[in-house]
C-alpha cells in the first residue's frame, strides 16, 4: 500500500497522529440517538396520554403533525444561523430547547379539559420541531469539517443509522419507564438528559483547526484529504461570501443545480421509506398480519436493528471503494443503488402469507434502505463551503416532506382500497424512484461552485 503525503509528513515530524475525530463522532452519535428519541416519545406515550386526557384519533393526528411541519418550516432558517453562528453555538443551543419544549411536557397533566390539553401539547411538539431543525445540517458540517472525503461516507452512514440505534434502545427504556412510573417521567428524564448533553457539546465541540486534542499531524491528514478544518465558524461575520448577507442569493444556486435536484429527490424518496417504518408499519403488522400489539412491537424493532445495520455497513463499502480508487461518483451511487433495490423487494410481502417470510423481508428492506441512506456523505461532498449549514437544510426540507406527505398518502390507500397492498407498492416505488434519481439526473458528484453577489 502506498503511503499518503499525510502519513508521510506525520512520520517525518516524528508525530503520532490522534484520533480525535473519531471521539467528535461519537459525541454526534449520542446527540443525534437523543434526537430521534425525543421525536419518539409521543409515540410510547400516547395510549397513556389518550387515555387520560381522552385525546381521539384524529386529534391525536394532529397533534402527531405539529413536529413534522415544524422541523420542515424551519430547515432553510436554521441552516442561515449555522452559516452566520457556526455549528458549535446554534447545536448547543438547539440541544438545549428541544431538550427544554421536551421536559415541558412532562406538565401537561396540570392542564384539566381537553382542548388545552391538546393545544400546549400541538404547541410544544411544535417547539420541538422547530429547535431540532439545525441538527443534521449541523451533522453534515461538522463531518465534512472533522473528516477527510475518504473516511466522510462512514462517518455520515454512521451518524445517520443514530436513528435505527434509537429504536432499538430508546423505545423500550421508554416504554418501560412509562408503565413503571408513569408517562410524566419519559419527558422529565429526557428532557434533563438532553439538556446536560448540551452543557457536554459546548464544552467538547471546536473546530479541528482550534481543538486542544488534535495534533498536527491530524490536523494536516483532515485538511489535506479535504477536510474544512476551520468548521466556517463566524465566518458570515468575516466576510460578504455567505449565507448571512444574501441566503436566498445563494439558495436560488443550489435550487437550480441538476446535480443538487436529484440528491433532493432521492432523499425524499428515502425517507418515504423511513416515515413507512415510523408510523405506518406497526399498524401493518397488527391489521394485515394479524399480531398482537406487543408481538407487533418486538417485531418492529427487528427491521430497525437490520437498518442500523446497514447503515454502517454502506458507508464503510463507500469509503472502501474511494480507498481502492474508485470516483467519487461511484463511491456514493453503487451503495444507494444497490440499497435502494433491496428495499423495493418489500413488495413482494404481498404475495407472501408466512409470517417469518414478512419479517425477513421486511428486514430485508430496511437493511437495503441503511446502505442506501448515503445522502448526508453526499451533502458533504458536494455542499458549498460557504454555506454548508443552508445546502444542508434544503436538503433536509425535501426529505422530512416525505414526513408529511407519507402518512397521509397510506391513510387515504388505505380508506380507498381497505388493503396495505397499495401502501407497500407506493413505498416500493419510492424507493425505485431513488435507484432512477441517482442514475439519470445525478450525474457527477462534486462540490458545488457558487458565483457571489458583485
Amino acid at each position: 500500500m502506498n503511503s499518503s503525503p499525510t502519513s508521510t509528513a506525520a512520520a517525518a515530524s516524528g508525530a503520532r497522529r490522534t484520533n480525535v475525530r473519531y471521539w467528535i463522532l461519537a459525541l454526534i452519535f449520542i446527540v443525534t440517538t437523543v434526537n430521534y428519541a425525543d421525536r419518539a416519545t409521543l409515540s410510547i406515550t400516547g395510549p397513556a396520554m389518550r387515555e387520560e386526557f381522552g385525546f381521539s384519533a384524529v386529534q391525536m393526528g394532529y397533534i402527531f403533525s405539529a413536529f413534522s411541519w415544524a422541523y420542515v418550516m424551519a430547515q432553510i432558517p436554521g441552516g442561515w444561523l449555522l452559516d452566520r453562528f457556526g455549528a458549535r453555538r446554534i447545536y448547543a443551543a438547539s440541544i438545549f430547547l428541544w431538550s427544554f419544549f421536551t421536559l415541558l411536557q412532562g406538565w401537561l397533566g396540570m392542564f384539566a379539559t381537553i382542548g388545552a390539553a391538546m393545544t400546549v401539547l400541538f404547541m410544544l411538539r411544535f417547539a420541538v420541531g422547530l429547535a431540532e431543525s439545525p441538527a443534521f445540517p449541523a451533522n453534515a458540517k461538522v463531518v465534512a469539517s472533522w473528516f477527510p472525503t475518504a473516511e466522510r461516507g462512514t462517518a455520515s452512514a454512521i451518524f445517520n443509522a443514530a436513528q435505527y440505534f434509537a429504536a432499538v434502545v430508546f423505545t423500550p427504556l421508554m416504554a418501560w419507564v412509562t408503565h413503571t412510573m408513569g408517562w410524566h417521567h419519559v419527558y422529565m428524564w429526557m428532557g434533563i438528559m438532553g439538556m446536560a448533553l448540551a452543557m457536554l457539546w459546548l464544552r467538547i465541540m471546536r473546530s479541528p483547526a482550534t481543538h486542544p486534542a488534535v495534533n498536527r499531524a491530524e490536523l494536516e491528514y483532515i485538511e489535506q484529504g479535504g477536510g474544512l478544518i476551520h468548521m466556517s465558524e463566524g465566518a458570515g461575520k468575516a466576510d460578504g461570501k455567505t449565507a448571512a448577507p444574501g441566503g436566498w442569493f445563494y439558495a436560488r444556486q443550489l435550487l437550480r443545480n441538476r446535480m443538487l435536484a436529484g440528491v433532493y429527490l432521492g432523499q425524499y424518496c428515502i425517507n418515504v421509506l423511513t416515515y413507512f417504518f415510523l408510523t405506518w408499519f406497526p399498524v401493518y403488522l397488527v391489521q394485515a398480519r394479524g399480531m398482537s400489539i406487543l408481538k407487533a412491537g418486538f417485531v418492529a424493532s427487528l427491521p430497525a436493528i437490520c437498518g442500523f445495520l446497514g447503515g454502517v455497513l454502506g458507508g464503510v463499502i463507500s469509503d472502501s471503494l474511494l480507498r481502492r480508487g474508485y470516483s467519487l461518483t461511484v463511491a456514493r451511487k453503487v451503495p444507494i443503488v444497490a440499497g435502494m433495490l433491496l428495499s423495493v423487494s418489500m413488495i413482494a410481502c404481498n404475495y407472501v402469507d408466512a409470517e417469518w417470510l414478512v419479517v425477513g423481508i421486511m428486514a430485508l428492506a430496511f437493511f437495503g434502505k441503511g446502505i442506501g441512506a448515503l445522502g448526508w456523505a453526499v451533502v458533504a461532498d458536494t455542499a458549498p463551503k460557504e454555506v454548508m449549514g443552508l445546502a444542508g437544510s434544503i436538503f433536509n426540507t425535501f426529505g422530512n416532506i416525505a414526513g408529511i406527505v407519507t402518512p397521509i398518502v397510506i391513510g387515504y390507500i388505505l380508506s380507498a382500497t381497505g388493503s396495505f397492498n397499495g401502501a407497500l407498492v407506493f413505498v416500493g416505488i419510492n424507493a425505485l424512484v431513488t435507484v432512477l434519481s441517482y442514475l439519470v439526473i445525478v450525474k457527477d458528484i462534486r462540490r458545488v461552485e457558487l458565483k457571489h453577489p458583485q
